[in-house]
């Protein structure tokens, strides 16, 4: 992965660290996860935290997280106003199409098939829409993380836009694609790595990796399956 390294937490949140020894959170969910390691719950330090959208399972410690460790926050505009309502300092907000460089990394915001509300305080609050980011690294490694998605016919774009070498997709079924439909934007995308993700977290998530795998095994591609708290490289 030419110097990455991506972790898995369970369910959609990963930390990595970059070449260059950049360290992030993809979906902050880390706290009340239960398929993250306890070992894994806490962090020496955050420089960047992505979020894709306000569903508490990809949001839920971003506040806290934000807080204690101050990182550059990325998401769309108006979950960016929802985080500085709540104490948030350093949001970067974007919108789909859109790239900006923080600490050396490219992120550009890409369209995701999904909700965004925010439960807040026992409401529902706009939280503008659920994205997905293409990563590019300082090494040129590139990251497709699609957040909570279903296959949509655009993802032939991101593919031959931002040529990711590795992509991270929803297969759990019932909230996003199950393995059916992304198998699928394996094929609209053309990445070669692809890491499951959304799965095995509740009982009704019922998508795994091998019925993927299954799917796939005309397609030159690799289906990975780390336990959760386990070191991708």
């Amino acid at each position: 992965m030419k110097g990455l390294t991506l972790t898995w937490l369970g369910h959609s949140a990963f930390h990595f660290t970059s070449p260059k020894g950049v360290t992030g959170l993809l979906d902050p969910w880390v706290m009340g996860n239960p398929a993250c390691p306890a070992s894994h719950k806490t962090f020496p330090k955050l420089d960047l935290m992505l979020v894709s959208h306000g569903h508490f399972d990809h949001i839920g410690d971003a506040v806290a997280l934000a807080k204690l460790h101050k990182p550059e926050v990325v998401a769309i505009f108006e979950t960016c106003l929802w985080l500085e309502g709540k104490g948030v300092q350093d949001t970067r907000p974007m919108n789909k199409g859109g790239s900006q460089t923080l600490k050396g990394i490219k992120v550009t915001m890409v369209h995701a098939d999904h909700s965004c509300g925010i439960l807040d305080d026992g409401k529902v609050v706009y939280g503008g829409e659920a994205v997905g980011y293409v990563i590019a690294f300082e090494s040129g490694f590139t990251l497709y993380f699609a957040g909570d998605t279903n296959v949509f016919g655009d993802m032939r774009l991101i593919g031959e836009l931002y040529r990711p070498d590795a992509a991270c997709l929803p297969i759990g079924d019932l909230y996003t694609m199950s393995p059916r439909e992304a198998a699928h934007a394996v094929r609209l995308l053309g990445a070669r790595t692809i890491i499951p993700m959304h799965h095995g977290t509740f009982p009704q998530l019922t998508g795994r990796p091998e019925a993927l795998r299954a799917l796939l095994r005309d397609v030159d591609c690799e289906i990975l399956d780390p336990k959760p708290g386990e070191a991708l490289r």
